[in-house]
């Protein structure tokens, strides 16, 4: 034994004539244990400590295993406890791995210490020292199981045999199962996990976690499906009998719905359509009886017979005679008498004065008819006249800038398969198409430069652009970009003649798409990125005279560089760059990026973040927060920036509780596969930005997909449950699903942290018969304890289907640039005047901050208050948020209300002239046709300057 070794005690004044001063204050008390030894285990090779604590105590000594410690293995000291004013002695003892493993006994390695005092000696508890361990194998691993829904799971796992005893915890899908706060599910002393009534959610892989203080040790995994077995629904009415007449067949059917079978669960067994004779009774049409006898005649010289449709009567659905029923004729062969004389005999007095009434009333009607033309004619020049800039109706404004609205329906959706329709040009919001540029170069509705004359439609005919483009006489100013640039746009009509607007029309998605650039001067313009919801507009005066630059924008095509520590944030949009660097403008730009999410304050905080130099991302300000640098309006689906660095821009988005919202668009696609038996069904999941559907239709042109049905959006919750993707209906004589595709699932963070990349699960399905060309099915898109859409899935899976039909995505929107002031809404003179009246203090306080409120932009007034114009800055973010519609109608409404208020607050006296301010409100824009109050009648409406 390494303890055994010789030692002896003293005891200082034993002989009783005296006491030193080391004895304890109160004499005759046993040593009592302050801190007995405890079990220890050791770990690996690390040794252990063993300690003793007792007052009052001369000495105290280990024994372990019947054997006293040696003395020098000690290591003890003494101090006073303050309390009792005894003396406290701890000793503390090693035990090494050594030790343990060469003694060989009956029990345990164990310790106790013994301590001494005048009246004797106290042993402490035994410890116990074990050398610890796990072994790899398990003694039972969970077994992979199929379960009925609501069926009961029960999982074994015995852990493998360790010092101390494992303990076992149970993992679903890599999450521990006691942070699910799962209820129904129940870990059990036994170490068995038990599910009473399983769910679709208990799906999953679960694994047997076993740990103590030396190791963890996973069991092997097992698959636990839940399956639904197939219920038949309810049978609908018989039909009608097929046959019109005679011997026929009704029908009626059900479907294997209620419920569909999932995830490999068993079809309904039965037939699902019934079938019975029935005999349909033949109609008979009907026929006319006999005339009967004339009447006699009446004083009006009449006489009247009938006959009756009852020779037979028409029955079941036969038809009615044809013909009259009753008959009338003259009785006097045309001499019939009045006041009984003959008729001819008669003189015409009230025959001639009807005949002068008809006479009358003709030529007055006929007066009256060409009076309302005369009347119509003369309207319909007036409105064709010369109006001035004062009083241009609003509808002039709107032409300068349009945009394209196709509506879609379900049987005419250009996106869908074998679609006849051609999409409606003039109604419609289902696709609209944001920032695509007209070709105004002939055809301009508006030059907003002096010496001009405007003649306007009304709006109705140019928004429908059916109606001449108004004409207008000015010079053409001298263009201040490069020769091509701002005038490479084709006409709507000429697009269509080059197969860019077909429904079916080709789109090549390259990275040319993803960026634009543009040479910008002073009078500014616009960058569209197409089918991404992604501009940059630069305002007038952002660019300094006699200058130009080069501008463009870019969108981060790769894997999202947004990175955050804490993990919770996610992409709301595209990353965008704009440039270059050295950008120097007098004002700032207003950049557009459409995002995903569903916004409230409450649920969401929502940061712009910027790259730095070092690649590294910053908060630039958090969007409802106001800030003097950055000013950021967030609308339902898009962003608005003003911005005065260029750089890259990213919308990033934390989400404060779980009903937090992020709207996904799904799609599903489907082509043949390489055996002309198979044919594949494709379902895709993606931010609901346009930007990350273009990557999901140029990934299916690659491979020659087909879109099957409308894309839908499904609105998905921040409450960590996930999303389920299951296809319902297939009929089971003509289509197999090949195992375990029925249902898959996406977890909760594959689909929030997606960060615009899409996500999609395949589902193979095989035809039993070539002769099978047709497919129906329904693709359930599901999130747990959330919403759940429907895609409908109807096509035909022709062999003779070699090509795909390619997407329609919008490719009228090519022209990526325009400038000058073809690319804004508000003509140039009505912007310059608005600005001059509301940024000039007004006595009544009606100033710049009155027009934002009116545009409801009143946020953040400290941004617009530092900026050199601030009604120019409201008016360019204005134009931005309207991009989508081509009209002004809200921004005439809210001068026309400041007009409004103006004029009540402060009347004018009569030599005083009229404000700028009513020019703006009472003729520019409100669309009145009349005459400001300080004009005659007399006055032409032309404007010259």
């Amino acid at each position: 034994q390494q303890h055994k070794g010789c030692f002896c005690v003293g005891f200082a004044g034993s002989t009783g004539d005296g006491q030193s001063d080391s004895l304890p204050s109160v004499p005759g008390t046993l040593p009592h244990f302050i801190q007995e030894p405890e079990d220890a285990y050791i770990v690996k090779s690390n040794p252990i400590k063993l300690r003793c604590r007792a007052a009052p105590a001369l000495q105290i000594f280990f024994k372990c295993n019947g054997e006293w410690v040696h003395q020098n293995e000690h290591l003890s000291q003494e101090y006073k406890d303050l309390n009792t004013g005894l003396k406290v002695r701890e000793v503390m003892i090693n035990v090494s791995r050594q030790q343990v493993e060469d003694f060989h006994g009956p029990e345990d390695y164990w310790c106790l210490c013994v301590a001494w005092s005048h009246l004797g000696t106290s042993k402490s508890r035994k410890a116990t020292v074990r050398i610890a361990y796990l072994r790899k194998n398990f003694e039972q691993d969970p077994q992979g199981k199929e379960v009925p829904i609501k069926g009961m799971i029960v999982l074994h796992c015995r852990p493998p045999e360790g010092v101390p005893v494992a303990e076992v915890e149970w993992l679903k899908n890599e999450e521990l199962v006691s942070s699910l706060t799962d209820d129904h599910i129940d870990t059990r002393a036994d170490h068995n996990l038990i599910i009473n009534e399983a769910r679709l959610s208990d799906s999953g892989n679960y694994t047997c976690l076993a740990s103590n203080i030396v190791a963890k040790r996973r069991s092997a995994t097992a698959t636990v499906i839940v399956f639904v077995n197939g219920g038949w629904s309810l049978w609908t009415e018989w039909s009608s009998c097929n046959v019109p007449c005679g011997r026929g067949v009704q029908k009626r059917s059900r479907t294997c719905t209620n419920p569909a079978p999932l995830n490999g669960g068993a079809f309904c067994e039965g037939m699902s359509v019934q079938k019975i004779t029935c005999n349909a009774l033949c109609p008979i049409d009907g026929g006319w009886d006999e005339w009967s006898e004339w009447t006699v005649c009446s004083s009006q010289c009449e006489r009247q017979r009938s006959r009756e449709c009852n020779s037979p009567a028409p029955r079941h659905r036969g038809k009615m005679c044809e013909g009259n029923s009753e008959a009338t004729e003259n009785c006097t062969d045309g001499l019939c008498t009045q006041n009984r004389k003959l008729l001819h005999d008669v003189k015409p007095q009230s025959m001639d004065s009807s005949n002068d009434v008809a006479l009358y009333s003709g030529l007055g009607a006929g007066i009256i008819a060409v009076a309302i033309l005369v009347v119509a004619v003369m309207l319909y020049r007036k409105n064709q006249s010369e109006y001035g800039v004062d009083v241009i109706d609003s509808s002039a404004l709107t032409g300068g800038f349009q945009s394209f609205n196709f509506k879609t329906t379900r049987q005419g959706n250009p996106l869908l398969l074998n679609s006849s329709m051609q999409p409606d040009l003039t109604v419609g919001r289902t696709y609209s198409t944001p920032l695509c540029f007209q070709d105004t170069t002939d055809k301009e509705l508006f030059d907003p430069l002096p010496d001009i004359k405007v003649k306007v439609q009304s709006s109705f005919m140019v928004s429908l652009g059916v109606a001449e483009r108004a004409e207008f006489h000015a010079k053409a100013p001298p263009e201040t970009f490069p020769r091509g640039l701002g005038r490479d746009c084709c006409s709507t009509v000429e697009r269509r003649k080059k197969g860019l607007l077909t429904p079916n029309g080709p789109f090549t998605p390259t990275k040319e798409l993803l960026r634009t650039t543009g040479m910008f001067g002073h009078p500014g313009g616009r960058l569209v990125v197409p089918n991404t919801g992604v501009s940059l507009l630069v305002p007038h005066g952002a660019v300094a005279e006699d200058m130009s630059w080069e501008m463009y924008m870019v969108i981060n095509q790769g894997e999202a560089s947004v990175q955050t520590e804490e993990g919770c944030e996610i992409l709301l949009g595209p990353e965008v760059t704009y440039g270059p660097p050295g950008l120097d403008l007098f004002s700032p730009v207003a950049m557009t990026i459409a995002h995903c999410a569903e916004i409230d304050a409450e649920n969401w905080n929502i940061q712009l973040k910027r790259k730095t130099q070092d690649s590294k991302w910053e908060e630039v300000m958090s969007v409802e927060e106001e800030s003097s640098s950055c000013y950021c309006l967030m609308d339902s689906t898009s962003c608005h920036l003003l911005l005065d660095q260029p750089g890259s821009y990213a919308l990033v988005g934390e989400p404060l509780t779980q009903a937090a919202i992020k709207r996904l668009k799904l799609a599903v696609f489907g082509s043949m596969e390489v055996s002309s038996m198979d044919y594949s069904l494709r379902v895709y999941c993606v931010d609901d930005t346009p930007h990350a559907f273009q990557g999901v239709v140029a990934t299916e042109k690659s491979r020659g997909g087909q879109l099957l049905e409308e894309p839908k959006m499904l609105p998905f919750r921040a409450n960590t449950f996930s999303l389920q993707v299951s296809i319902q209906d297939v009929p089971q004589f003509l289509w197999s699903i090949k195992p375990f595709t029925t249902c898959q699932e996406f977890s909760f963070p594959q689909v929030w942290c997606s960060n615009q990349q899409p996500l999609h699960c395949a589902f193979s399905l095989e035809r039993y018969s070539p002769a099978t060309t047709q497919l129906s099915c329904k693709i359930s898109v599901r999130q747990v304890k959330g919403h759940e859409q429907i895609l409908q899935v109807y096509t035909a899976v022709a062999e003779t289907e070699k090509e795909s039909v390619p997407f329609f995505m919008q490719t009228d929107c090519t022209i990526t640039s325009q400038t000058g002031p073809k690319a804004f809404k508000i003509p140039l003179s009505i912007r310059q005047r608005i600005c001059a009246t509301f940024d000039t203090a007004n006595a009544k306080g009606k100033d710049w901050q009155l027009l934002a409120q009116k545009l409801h932009l009143d946020r953040n007034l400290c941004y617009f208050a530092k900026q050199r114009s601030p009604s120019a800055v409201i008016l360019s973010l204005w134009e931005a948020r309207h991009q989508d519609t081509g009209d002004l109608d809200s921004l005439a409404s809210a001068l026309e209300e400041i007009g409004k208020i103006h004029s009540k607050s402060s009347p004018k006296s009569q030599d005083e002239p009229e404000s700028d301010f009513n020019h703006i409100q009472a003729g520019s824009l409100c669309g009145t046709g009349k005459l400001t109050s300080h004009e005659t009648e007399d006055t032409a409406p032309e404007y010259t300057g």
